[in-house]
């Protein structure tokens, strides 16, 4: 079972990629919704959420409210440190069990780990291959207020919130760029599965 980890900046089209190898046949675990899982209403995790930052971070129907709890988090990275110190062991329990899981129904499955924060939390994990998505940072940016809606503002203080494209570049295997056009990334992600699997 190759465990792939594949990670990206935010809009950087690592979705695209996942989706692609789901079609050719992964197994595509991903930890974004890992982490909603693991925060959900009476979750151990979302306690200790809100205890660290308060009911504020909480919506009406007792659900993590995450544009308020991103307001606090993005632009503070103290902040950033208390919340992945709860959210990370959690995640990456949880994942185990889900590559374990992969594993125990297809022996020979290629399991796609879908994770933004691969350098922040889990680099140092036996992955058999590194996966980076990448665009330009004025890309990415430009993709977060055509697409997300975001404003300039935000989507530069998003981008910042991660750690530097230098740093993901340095330790990929495999770089997808995806700044040209859609075609061009399925074509290098086809390319990658062909690798993969030959």
């Amino acid at each position: 079972m190759p465990l792939i980890a594949l990670t990206g900046g935010i809009a950087s089209g690592k979705s695209t990629i996942a989706r692609r190898l789901e079609e050719h046949g992964a197994v595509v675990i991903d930890a974004d919704a890992i982490v909603r899982d693991v925060q959900r209403p009476g979750s151990e995790v979302l306690e200790r959420i809100a205890a660290e930052f308060g009911a504020q971070v909480l919506a009406p129907s007792g659900e993590l409210d995450r544009a308020a709890l991103a307001a606090v988090v993005f632009s503070d990275a103290a902040a950033r440190e208390r919340l992945n110190a709860i959210v990370h062991p959690a995640v990456r329990s949880e994942s185990q069990r889900r590559f374990d899981a992969a594993l125990a129904a297809q022996e020979d499955a290629v399991v796609v780990y879908d994770v933004p924060l691969l350098v922040e939390a889990r680099v140092d994990d036996p992955w058999d291959l590194i996966v980076v998505a990448h665009a330009p940072a004025a890309v990415r940016a430009d993709r977060l207020q055509r697409l997300r809606g975001m404003t300039a503002a935000q989507a530069a203080d998003r981008i910042a919130a991660q750690v530097p494209d230098e740093q993901r570049l340095a330790i990929a295997d495999v770089v997808i760029d995806t700044s040209g056009s859609l075609d061009d990334t399925t074509a290098q992600t086809d390319a990658l599965w062909r690798r993969l699997v030959g």
